[in-house]
């Protein structure tokens, strides 16, 4: 990856509905070669996907919390069962496994403080394996996820 696909993609990062002539004229290219790159970059799994920032509360999901969540049990079948559950529920929209402890830090998105005790009562913590869920409400989002850094001293 060189200097120009690290252009294209915090252009693309920025606004992932740039035409293909503005997404070259941007970055010092004639649009046949810059579309080549795009599409090495989404072939070689480096652009995973495009999709639009919503407003939270526009939504009906105005509220966040995090959850860490520390597991009482974690053989195998446990740990794989409540991935699959966190996958598979809407109002999770992040999860992570992490080492040590906490377990997993989730990213809760429902609508009011209500919802949230509902979810937490009677979905959260009656998932397979845990042991204790601990809530982080957010106060305010002091920075947006803006992308992530593609400078050339922290690439491979």
């Amino acid at each position: 990856m060189d200097r120009i696909d690290r252009q294209i993609l915090r252009e693309l990062q920025r606004d992932g509905r740039l035409s293909n002539a503005e997404l070259a004229e941007r970055v010092g290219l004639t649009p046949s070669p810059c579309l080549r790159r795009v599409n090495r970059l989404e072939q070689d799994g480096v652009i995973r996907g495009y999709r639009a920032l919503l407003d939270p509360t526009a939504v009906g999901r105005g509220f966040q919390a995090f959850v860490s969540v520390v597991m009482a049990q974690e053989d195998r079948p446990t740990v794989a069962d409540f991935e699959r559950r966190i996958a598979e529920l809407p109002e999770v929209v992040e999860a992570l496994r992490l080492f040590g402890d906490p377990d997993y830090l989730l990213r809760v998105a429902v609508a009011d403080i209500a919802a949230y005790e509902r979810f937490h009562t009677e979905t959260l913590s009656l998932l397979p394996g845990v042991a204790r869920l601990t809530s982080h409400l957010t106060m305010k989002l002091v920075k947006e996820d803006a992308g992530l850094p593609v400078e050339t001293a922290s690439a491979p």
